[in-house]
Parts: structure tokens; sequence; C-alpha cells
């Protein structure tokens, strides 16, 4: 992309009222929407429902989705144990058991064929809302996602220890220096990895080592099954509201020269089973030269933030171009907006960078660099941070001007 100066026609004047955004907001956070669930469809058809009154050429689309991914991953850390014990008597049978988890557990959490999902949950339907505005005969193509779909709750998500340690050594960004949302992949996988190695080289402290971390996994992951859906006001609703608002920017100021697919996705926290059925559906149609691809992950925690890379395991940089004209947007806008250098986001952006598009994720931080209220029950609309959700809509409006503008 070229590095000119941008100026675009989105002024404060124009800037989405805080409160549309906190009613949409309100209206959809009181449905229990776990993946795959009536609340989640009911959910869709709704917001399809609203982007249709405000001009949009809205559908749900049903893709085929598996509802979780912490039973089959549990099951598989819970392989990794029965590993470990198994490996005191034969290292072989231990070293197997242990490779096998280890490979579910990376093609569940990566860009894998996830077979252990395919073989241990029953499919489900994932419903996703697919709107089109702007200019719709137009090739270039910019695609923002958000997904409605709510996570279920856990112990693992408690951040009080986080926060207390980041108090207690004086490094107020400690979390958020580290990632917006945490590897928390990184010591799932590590389990049977020891496992196997233990197993394999007959080092008993290593295979115990990685038995107990898969054991703790286990436990965790069982915890995560068993919860209900959280509100998901912010980590999922404040991107949504943004979808809206961006439809009805485009109804009072025509854009021309792109075409913007506005994709409310199902299943986001199955990890991104919807947008693998939208991209199994629409990818084909989209070119990679004319395409770009933008994630709104919890958009209410305070401060912006655009992360560099992106992956659960092994990461990948985002679109370096694409990263730099968001950039120059926020700037012109006067609209704060961090740029991590090393942080890894892992939402829906994964799937088309994966594919080759680029893409890029905005999210929202607080003052000591975490997202408030994550994949927990306070995540409830009063705790979502408006202004910065309208920043973050007035932001995504100027970069959908920029890409129309060039």
């Amino acid at each position: 992309m070229t590095s000119e100066r941008f100026l675009y026609p989105v002024s404060p004047a124009n800037r989405p009222d805080e409160a549309g955004l906190r009613a949409t907001v309100e209206r959809l956070a009181r449905i229990e929407r776990p993946p795959c669930s009536p609340g989640e469809r009911e959910a869709a058809h709704l917001i399809a429902d609203r982007l249709r009154g405000l001009g949009a050429a809205a559908r749900v689309e049903e893709v085929p989705a598996y509802g979780s991914y912490a039973w089959p991953v549990g099951a598989l850390t819970g392989l990794a144990v029965l590993a470990a014990l198994a490996g005191g008597r034969s290292r072989p049978l231990g070293a197997l058991g242990a490779a096998v988890a280890a490979a579910g557990i990376a093609g569940d959490a990566g860009p894998g064929r996830r077979v252990a999902r395919a073989l241990l949950s029953r499919r489900r339907t994932a419903c996703n809302v697919v709107a089109g505005v702007g200019d719709r005969s137009a090739r270039r193509t910019l695609v923002v996602i958000a997904h409605h779909d709510a996570a279920p709750s856990g112990r693992v998500y408690d951040q009080r220890p986080v926060r207390w340690a980041a108090r207690r050594l004086r490094l107020p960004r400690l979390a958020g220096r580290a990632a917006p949302c945490p590897p928390v992949w990184w010591p799932v996988l590590a389990g049977p990895v020891l496992v196997a190695l233990g197993a394999a080289t007959g080092l008993t402290w290593v295979r115990r080592a990685g038995g107990a971390l898969s054991a703790l996994a286990t436990a965790a992951l069982a915890d995560i099954g068993a919860r209900r859906a959280v509100p998901g006001a912010n980590d999922a609703l404040s991107g949504v509201s943004v979808l809206v608002a961006l439809a009805e920017a485009a109804r009072r100021r025509p854009l021309s020269g792109l075409r913007v697919i506005l994709l409310s996705a199902g299943a986001e926290e199955a990890l991104q089973e919807g947008v693998r059925g939208f991209a199994r559906r629409h990818f084909p149609d989209l070119a990679h030269d004319a395409t770009w691809f933008l994630d709104l992950q919890a958009l209410g925690s305070g401060e912006l933030v655009l992360p560099r890379t992106r992956g659960p395991l092994r990461g990948g940089p985002f679109d370096p171009d694409l990263g730099d004209l968001i950039s120059r947007c926020a700037a012109e806008q006067g609209i704060g907006l961090q740029r991590v250098p090393r942080p890894r986001a892992d939402g829906a952006a994964t799937v088309p960078a994966r594919h080759g598009y680029p893409a890029a994720c905005l999210v929202s931080v607080d003052e000591q660099g975490l997202i408030p209220h994550y994949h927990l029950p306070s995540d409830v609309p009063e705790h979502v941070d408006y202004r910065c959700v309208a920043d973050a809509a007035q932001l995504t409006e100027a970069v959908a001007r920029a890409l129309a503008a060039r």
C-alpha cells in the first residue's frame, strides 16, 4: 500500500451513537448463546433482521460445526495422563499414546483437520449472519468479522492471580505485553509432549511432569465443558454492535468502489467453527489481491490494540500493509491505537490469514493490558466501555473508506 495521507469524511459528527451501540449489546446479551445452540440461532436471526432494516442484504447461513473444543481436547489430555501411567511399564506404549494425544491437540487448536472432534463429538449446525453493504458490484471487498455466540466460563479464566502479580511486581503492562490472548494452548500441548519425550527417553521425572500438566489441563477443560455460556457483552457483542453501526453508516453515507461484507459468525468460541464454514463457502469467490479481512474482538475494554502476530500455537504475522493503513486511519481520526509488536491474537482473522488473505485483528485491553471479564459471568453490558466501542466503529468505517478511495 502507498504511504500517502488519506482524508475521509468520518468526523466526530458522524461518530456512532454510544446509546445505540449499547442497545444492540443489551438486547443480545439477554440470550444465552453457546456455540451451535438455539440461542445462537435466535441471536443470528435478530442480527440479520436488524441489518436488513438498515438496508443491508442480510441472510443467515447454516454451516456444519462442532459445538465445543473442551470435551474432545479434554479426552486427548486424559489420554496423555493414561500414557504417562502406562509409560512406567511400557515405554513404547506410553510414548505412542502421548504422541497421538499431542498430534490431536495440535490439529484441534491449529489449522489441522480436527480429527478428534470428528471422532469424539457430534456434528451440529452454526448460524452465520452474512450481510452486504457498500458498492455490491465492486470487485474489491472488505470483510468485517464479529461473532455473536458466547463462551463458557471456567476457573482458568480467573484474572485475579495475573492482576495481583502485575501490581505486586509493579509491571502494569505485564499481561498486555505478553499477549492480549494468553497462549493457553502451549501448556495444554506441552503436557503430552513431555509425556512422549519422557517415555521415549526413560526420563521418569519428565514423563511425570507431563502427566501432571495433562491432568491439570484435563480438569480445566472439563470445568469449561460443564459451564454455561457467559453473557459475552464485550467479548462478542461489542463487535456485533460495530457491524450494525457500519450498516447504518453505509446507509447514511453511501460507499462506492468497495463491497463490504459484514460477517457475524457463529461457533467462534468453538475455535472459529463458523468462520471456517464461511471460508469453505465463500473463499473461492474472493480474490486474494482484492479482499481484506478485519476481525473485531472485545472492543469495549478501554484501549484499542492492533496485534502484529497471530495463531494459538505456531504463530505468524498479520498483514503489515493493512496494519499500517489501520494505524494511519486511527491517527487521522484522532483515535488512540497501540500497535503491539509481540502479542498473538487468536481469533477469526487467523482463518483468512492462513489462506493468504491480508488480515488484521482489532481488540482492546484495559490499563493492565488485559481484556476485563474475559470469559467470565461478569462480562455484562454495564461493564463495556462504549466510548472505546465507538472509537472502533469510527476507525473501521475510516478503514473501509480508505480502501474504497484507493
